[in-house]
């Protein structure tokens, strides 16, 4: 049996062909009688419009690609929550694919997007070339989300605030009698970033001299090992602030090996607020990178630039907040 057309929908409603594009277009130039109509004959018939026809027409897939730096950072799920929630109130679908697979094989991570002739490309983290993005900004409206490296002009950049962020974790720390403060750092713009909110902190409360940095590869494994160095010291931290939630896993699970009990001999906080954080039996201090709301304005800012071509690119940073939970106390020595 074939699919119902469009010419069976206008039939069965006794409205014209035309009268049931404009419809299924969202015009508000159908009086409500006929709309209902033609609704109704879609729902009873089960008609569904071809898409590849629509896009032919339209010039236009309604498709957004999304470029993921790492499919296995959780961090990520409530950027893309924001970002699909308003993509898809505006009418568009997310095409994922994620940038790890194709640096294994030295391809254009983009170029499925492009072959799929997306509307917009949305990139979600860090990019080993960002400025290979211009031949795609000049062709589709571009946006990197939750990230802050250097891009090409046009394309616009949504983040959190990485250095207050930061500033917020240390300010909490140093109320709570702790001096001897560990960050275990990660990498790219934002690794600096967060590095840069610790350091500052630390040296306007007059401890630079009491603040080790020990760079990770943001890994729980490398939180891990990052931890049981700084742990062996003679002068071992009181409090260790790690640059993302993953590492602060890593860090507590060191911790433990060593005897220490969290938080009365050790305090440990982590950064960007994920599920893992929320987990019951971990129960992370940690910063709330405010992931939703970038999403949602990384899609905003695609919106506005599938309306109004061209421009200079923004920047626009979410605000953080602190997120106190158990895994952070005052200091006992």
């Amino acid at each position: 049996m074939r699919p119902p057309t469009i010419r069976d929908v206008a039939e069965h409603a006794g409205v014209s062909k035309s009268l049931v594009s404009l419809v299924l277009r969202g015009s508000d130039q159908v009086r409500p009688e006929k709309r209902q109509a033609v609704l109704r004959a879609v729902r009873e018939l089960g008609y569904r419009p071809n898409a590849a026809a629509r896009s032919l027409s339209e010039q236009r897939t309604r498709t957004v690609g999304v470029l993921l730096h790492d499919l296995r950072n959780p961090w990520y799920v409530d950027l893309l929550d924001g970002l699909n929630s308003l993509l898809h109130a505006g009418g568009l679908h997310m095409l994922l694919a994620d940038a790890r697979l194709n640096r294994r094989t030295g391809q254009d991570p983009t170029g499925p997007f492009q072959d799929l002739g997306v509307d917009g490309l949305v990139v979600v983290g860090t990019l080993p070339d960002p400025a290979a993005l211009g031949a795609v900004a000049e062709r589709i409206p571009v946006v990197l989300a939750g990230a802050r490296e250097p891009v090409p002009p046009g394309v616009d950049v949504v983040a959190g605030d990485d250095e207050k962020g930061a500033r917020l974790v240390t300010e909490h720390l140093i109320g709570l009698g702790h001096r001897r403060i560990a960050h275990i750092a990660g990498y790219g713009a934002v690794g600096d970033l967060r590095r840069r909110g610790f350091e500052a902190t630390m040296r306007e409360h007059g401890l630079a001299d009491l603040a080790v940095v020990e760079p990770g590869d943001m890994t729980e494994e490398g939180g891990y090992r990052t931890t049981v160095r700084l742990l062996s010291r003679p002068d071992r931290p009181t409090a260790v602030f790690a640059v993302n939630d993953i590492a602060c896993v890593g860090a507590l699970s060191a911790a433990g090996e060593l005897g220490l009990r969290v938080p009365r001999d050790l305090s440990v906080a982590g950064y960007d607020n994920t599920s893992i954080s929320r987990l019951r039996h971990l129960w992370l201090t940690t910063v709330d990178n405010a992931g939703h709301e970038v999403g949602r304005r990384a899609a905003r800012c695609l919106l506005d630039r599938l309306e109004t071509a061209g421009g200079e690119g923004r920047l626009q940073l979410a605000v953080p907040t602190l997120e106190i939970r158990g895994t952070t106390g005052a200091v006992t020595d």
